[in-house]
């Protein structure tokens, strides 16, 4: 099962946008895709004992798709130069070791701003790897995302969309 993050918690985000458009590509090449987008996260899950064994009831419909879960594919916004502390919030709420142990991931960074999140990517590699996440290495970082998609959601630029079907088929295959 393949299960796309929309990594932040804000409303029809960029994010969603990103996310919509890689299971639309997912799904042309023959594969099944769901999206997890982090603003459905309950409210509930920031609370003082949300690193102990018993973890809120609300959260286990996430945790379902989480467990199931063989491949993810983060979408990371960048937020004050790294990524959304909502990513961090649901990863730490989320059953340790068995949530992502073992299993594979890729990663895409997106800001509105010049870099596309090349910081925040590397930030979450690091979690990946104490996660034990085997990584996708084609990691893609698409600047200015706010002038890649069209009316429609899709990329549309020529160097965007060689790029992002690149990882589509290694993810595929990976």
């Amino acid at each position: 099962m393949i299960t796309i993050i929309a990594s932040t918690n804000r409303p029809n985000s960029y994010s969603l946008q990103t996310a919509q458009y890689y299971q639309k590509m997912i799904e042309e090449n023959g594969h099944e895709a769901s999206i997890m987008s982090l603003d459905l996260l309950p409210d509930d899950i920031i609370h003082a004992d949300m690193y102990d064994k018993q973890k809120p009831a609300s959260f286990e419909p996430f945790q379902s798709i989480i467990t199931k879960t063989d491949k993810f594919l983060f979408i990371i916004p960048e937020y004050n130069g790294s990524f959304p502390g909502i990513l961090k919030v649901m990863v730490d709420t989320c059953r340790f070791p068995e949530s992502f142990y073992g299993k594979k991931a890729g990663l895409v960074g997106i800001s509105t701003g010049k870099y596309g999140n090349i910081r925040g990517l590397d930030h979450f590699t690091g979690i990946c790897h104490y996660l034990n996440i085997t990584l996708l290495p084609l990691k893609i970082h698409i600047p200015y995302i706010h002038k890649e998609l069209n009316a429609d959601g899709s990329f549309f630029q020529p160097d965007t969309l060689k790029f992002t079907k690149q990882q589509i088929d290694q993810f595929i295959a990976f």
